[in-house]
This record gives structure tokens, C-alpha cells and sequence, in this order.
């Protein structure tokens, strides 16, 4: 079997299997229960600081929600 058709069956079978199954797990970790937070967190980060200059308190509140998402609270 030469190596083009090889690399062509695989492309055509299992990696796009794979490439699904990747896809699937990706939509279901954005999706999951509790990363509400933690998503609209990371989204609010460019509106964080629209007044004054960041202080060390607020540089926290992400490991701080992330901490927290891990514990369970």
C-alpha cells in the first residue's frame, strides 16, 4: 500500500472520528456545570480596570474563583 493512500483511508476514518470526539469534548468542558463564573470572569477581564490602574486584590479574583470551582463552593 503506498503511503498517500495509507495517510488518505486514516484521514478519511479515524482521524475524522478522533477529530469529532475531540470536538464533542471540548463543547461538553465549555458546557459543564459551574464554569458559568469562571467564564464570565475570564470574559469581563478587558472591562476590569476601565477607571484606575489594577491592585494585587483584583489581580486575585481569577486563582481566587478558580480555587473556589475546585473546592466546591
Amino acid at each position: 500500500m503506498e503511503t498517500y493512500t495509507f495517510l488518505r483511508e486514516f484521514a478519511d476514518t479515524w482521524m475524522l472520528v478522533a477529530l469529532f470526539v475531540f470536538f464533542i469534548g471540548v463543547v461538553i468542558f465549555v458546557f459543564r456545570p459551574g464554569s458559568r463564573k469562571l467564564h464570565q470572569d475570564t470574559a469581563n477581564i478587558p472591562f476590569r480596570h476601565d477607571d484606575k490602574p489594577a491592585t494585587d486584590a483584583d489581580m486575585n479574583t481569577h486563582e481566587d474563583a478558580k480555587e473556589a470551582q475546585e473546592n466546591g463552593r
